[in-house]
């Protein structure tokens, strides 16, 4: 199975680099029109000339428009991220939804107001 796998990681690479092709828009490819990056990679996929040659040259990767590196990115989400229960606007929907539903005893409450015995209002039994 292991010998296979030079074959398997040639292959998803060749995959991936066609279908980022054919997604990419036309604005955003440089050196050659879209096809004949498609044409490039589907002849010399086989030996990654040409899927790494798309990777590395052929779509423009864009930088952020605000300049920041995508570990700035998480290092900014850490500092914003607030746990539920001290989110004051969570909190307030809980609130919110509690008394929709009629309160804390609002679900509890009408399953032991049907009777109370457990048969459910159940009368086909008589007591004769």
């Amino acid at each position: 199975m292991l010998r296979y796998l030079p074959f398997l990681l040639v292959l998803a690479l060749w995959i991936y680099a066609f279908v980022d092709c054919l997604n990419t828009p036309e604005e955003e490819v440089r050196h050659l029109p879209k096809l004949g990056w498609v044409i490039i990679i589907l002849l010399f996929g086989e030996v990654l000339v040409g899927p790494v040659a798309w990777l590395l040259t052929g779509r423009a990767r864009l930088a952020p428009a605000d300049g920041s590196t995508p570990s700035e990115w998480h290092r900014d989400a850490a500092e914003n991220w607030v746990a539920p229960d001290d989110n004051p606007e969570f909190l307030k929907s809980l609130n919110t939804e509690n008394r929709q539903d009629g309160g804390p005893k609002g679900r509890m409450g009408n399953a032991g107001d049907e009777g109370g015995t457990g048969d459910k209002g159940d009368d086909s039994k008589s007591h004769d």
